[in-house]
């Protein structure tokens, strides 16, 4: 919809392409996703038609000029000039690199990290077919293509990569296998609920404090919300000696 194509006119009024995707992404994209075909389009563009027609139908009948519509509009008003306000109140305030090192520095206690690893593996459902294929491996076949040709887990296509992951992610067997080995280790056949699989441990991390540009992103958007909320309890203070405010609980 690079062009924005005009799909409809009501009594003049133009829809566009662009009121089309504006719908969708009102709606959000779990409920947008079912009008995605050329179907689903047709049946946003018919629920735009009869938006106007009701719009049409209201101002002819001068419903915008009865009072609850009247009053309707001005909770509306100040609901989104109190959006507004909070919104223009906050909206430029920045973080300095000062400021994210000295949050990092001074809350390390939040960027603790276990202890993990980062391992594959080849599953089979047969311990003896285990045993051959790590005697292939010996032999000079690699782990990444023995997991392509053998295993029956998903991360085959990936030549058996599960990622990184600490203790309590895999199923007890696994990681205690997995935890014990040394790096570029490859295991005997490890037997769990899912069958028998061969583990090659590709490195160990240690525990420790996760280094500052690994939380940098992290960082950045804690310490501004600390300063957006610093400055609305500020302007709140300053407000409180302008208005007189009657609490009555």
């Amino acid at each position: 919809m690079s062009e924005n194509k005009i799909v409809a006119r009501v009594n003049g009024k133009e829809i566009s392409q662009d009121d089309v995707l504006k719908f969708l992404n009102d709606i959000g994209p779990q409920v947008a996703m079912q009008f995605r075909s050329p179907e689903g389009i047709q049946k946003v563009i018919v629920e735009l038609v009869n938006q106007e027609l009701l719009y049409l139908d209201a101002k002819d009948n001068k419903m915008d000029e009865e009072e609850a519509f009247i009053q309707m509009l001005e909770e509306a008003k100040v609901n989104m000039l109190k959006s507004y306000a909070l919104n223009k109140l906050i909206s430029n305030i920045d973080a300095t690199d000062e400021e994210l090192e000295e949050y990092y520095q001074s809350h390390k206690e939040y960027f603790k990290q276990e202890e993990s690893l980062k391992a594959s593996h080849i599953l089979v459902d047969d311990e003896s077919k285990a045993e051959d294929i790590i005697q292939e491996i010996k032999d000079g076949l690699s782990f990444e293509e023995a997991a392509r040709k053998y295993s029956s887990c998903p991360s085959k296509d990936v030549g058996g990569d599960l990622g990184q992951f600490t203790r309590g992610q895999m199923v007890p067997e696994f990681e205690e296998a997995a935890f014990s080995m040394e790096e570029g280790a490859i295991s005997q056949p490890v037997k769990t609920q899912f069958g028998y699989h061969i583990i090659k441990l590709q490195e160990r991390i240690p525990a420790g404090i996760k280094a500052f540009n690994e939380v940098r992103k992290d960082i950045y958007r804690q310490v501004v919300a600390l300063k957006q909320q610093e400055r609305y309890l500020d302007k709140i203070e300053e407000l409180k000696g302008k208005y007189r405010v009657d609490l009555r609980f």
